[in-house]
């Protein structure tokens, strides 16, 4: 690991004055040169593989418990950025109202890990593409813009069929951002000219022709929290991976029905592990709305989610993984006692 300068904010306004700092003056850093540091769980694993070298980490925990707040309300759900994912996960109103936000969290990763992660963080986590992850490959356009991607004719099982370009086929890891996804969050984001939101589906981007710029935060600004509007108590997440214990999803699949008198009067569908965002199958959700439930239509509902998907020669059967995962999901909201 490489030497960096430390700096602890004591609450936003000097975390926000201290990132807004060190890019300016007369020697700036980049945005890469200078990280918010939360509970590190990516960053500082990036840092070890020589990935992410930041010149200075400005230390943001001070700003718990009052961005760690987590409140219902009216109906809706409010989630400060600074909340850590076991303790969201454990919370009973969240596992009674948002199922599949407990799920996507309890799944997401180790005990450990989750006692330590935030949720600001989690869904800003990078990808887990071997050739990201390893610096002896030089052909890696996240890294290393215009150099190539070597996951198109390299080993590339694990990576995604939905969303790709010609520039970069990694597939985002995160399972939390799923479940935001598919229940139309928003995102709250504060920075040096005050706060704004946005949906959560504005959030990150798609490859492109600059797969290097994955979000679309401004130099400076952190998440400081998500919002959900309504109870989805008929949610859950599904998520199908190599091995039972921590692992990230070859498929998964963040589904929210509202059935009255067995017809879908709403739908959310949402899939992880195949694609490079997080990903709304909405072609998918309106086959659902008005539709009685039964096997034909699940199906039809599960093709129609990966319509469009481009495999390449190792991931091929992640298209096929993800239609079964849909349907699976899709059977197990609908027959969930509330």
């Amino acid at each position: 690991m490489r030497s960096f300068a430390y700096q602890r904010a004591s609450d936003p306004a000097s975390a926000l004055q201290a990132l807004a700092a060190a890019t300016a003056g007369n020697h700036p850093l980049t945005e890469a040169e200078i990280q918010p540091l939360a509970g590190g769980t990516t960053l500082l694993d990036l840092m070890k593989l020589d990935v992410m070298r930041p010149r200075g980490l400005v230390d943001i925990n001070p700003l718990s418990p009052a961005w760690a707040t987590v409140s219902l309300e009216n109906g809706n759900l409010r989630l400060g950025a600074m909340a850590r994912m076991s303790d969201v996960a454990a919370n009973p109103e969240i596992q009674q109202n948002y199922p599949v936000v407990a799920d996507a969290l309890k799944l997401a990763a180790s005990p450990q890990l989750r006692n330590m992660a935030t949720l600001g963080g989690n869904v800003l986590q990078r990808t887990r593409c071997n050739y990201f992850r390893d610096v002896s490959y030089e052909a890696c356009n996240k890294r290393n813009p215009g150099s190539g991607c070597a996951a198109m004719e390299g080993f590339n099982r694990t990576h995604a069929v939905l969303g790709t370009s010609d520039q970069c086929i990694a597939t985002y890891p995160g399972d939390f951002a799923q479940a935001l996804i598919a229940l139309d969050a928003t995102v709250e984001i504060t920075g040096k000219s005050g706060p704004r939101t946005m949906p959560f589906a504005r959030l990150h981007k798609a490859p492109g022709d600059s797969p290097q710029i994955e979000t679309t935060l401004a130099p400076g600004e952190l998440i400081s929290g998500f919002t959900i509007q309504g109870r989805w108590p008929r949610s859950v997440y599904l998520k199908v991976r190599d091995r039972q214990s921590y692992e990230f999803a070859l498929a998964s699949a963040a589904i929210a029905l509202d059935v009255r008198d067995g017809a879908v009067r709403d739908a959310r569908i949402a899939l992880g592990g195949v694609a490079t965002v997080p990903w709304r199958a909405r072609e998918a959700e309106a086959q659902l709305k008005g539709q009685k439930f039964e096997d034909a239509l699940v199906q039809r509902v599960a093709d129609a989610a990966l319509a469009g998907a481009t495999a390449r020669r190792h991931n091929e059967f992640k298209i096929a993984l993800g239609k079964r995962v849909v349907a699976h999901a899709l059977h197990k909201a609908a027959t969930m006692e509330i």
